[in-house]
């Protein structure tokens, strides 16, 4: 049954759509822990210092931590898998392309393999250089993620790279927020606008909350 439904273009949807709301529901609470930077570098490293001891003594140090990439590596690749094959298909049941040159659809729809294929090497860039260090620019310095932020966004292309990735990202939460809930059945005539209306307001309260770190120390109120 599950190879059935994974078969089919419905069930690749859903898995889109569920996979998608995971990984909203982190981006939430990521930007509400990166804001945590503005009240200085003691409660910053406390609360990055807090993610690894979650659940003690219940689970082991950065048990808690490790279950939670586990499934969202899972989920990034359900998403993926899922949106390629999804295009595969539909490129295949047109083969040829449409005579209308007029899009018919809006920018951010238009946009979401590129805006998708832009925030994975972003993913990568970013685990890079804040978790392991490898490409963290000057010293990284572990138990210490305050400086580390401080000192990637104190360079040019650190700020150029993860602005432009969290534009990309407002605009795939906007078109994605609203596919899912149509989806998952949660649309309809009465609730279109309020969908529209969320997906607005989630897409640009996520950009301008992860873009207010990189402002932050750009203009000194971080440093």
């Amino acid at each position: 049954m599950a190879r059935t439904v994974w078969d089919s273009s419905v069930g690749k949807k859903t898995v889109m759509a569920v996979s998608g709301i995971v990984m909203l529901l982190y981006l939430i609470a990521h930007m509400i822990g990166n804001l945590k930077i503005y009240f200085g570098a003691g409660e910053f490293n406390s609360y990055a210092h807090w993610l690894r001891t979650v659940g003690e003594p219940f689970m082991h140090y950065e048990w808690t931590l490790w279950l939670i990439r586990v499934v969202l590596v899972v989920a990034v690749v359900a998403h993926v898998v899922a949106a390629y094959q999804l295009s595969r298909r539909d490129i295949k049941a047109r083969p040829s392309k449409y005579v209308h040159k007029k899009a018919r659809t809006g920018y951010a729809t238009r946009t979401m393999r590129w805006g998708g294929i832009i925030l994975g090497l972003f993913i990568v860039w970013h685990l890079l250089d804040l978790t392991t260090g490898t490409a963290h620019p000057g010293g990284f310095q572990e138990g210490h993620p305050y400086q580390n932020v401080v000192d990637t966004f104190s360079t040019w292309y650190g700020n150029v790279v993860y602005i432009v990735a969290m534009l990309a990202l407002g605009l795939h939460i906007r078109h994605g927020f609203w596919s899912a809930a149509q989806t998952l059945g949660a649309g309809g005539r009465t609730r279109e606008r309020f969908l529209k209306g969320a997906a607005n307001v989630l897409a640009l309260l996520l950009t301008a909350g992860f873009i207010a770190v990189p402002v932050g120390v750009m203009t000194q109120v971080v440093s």
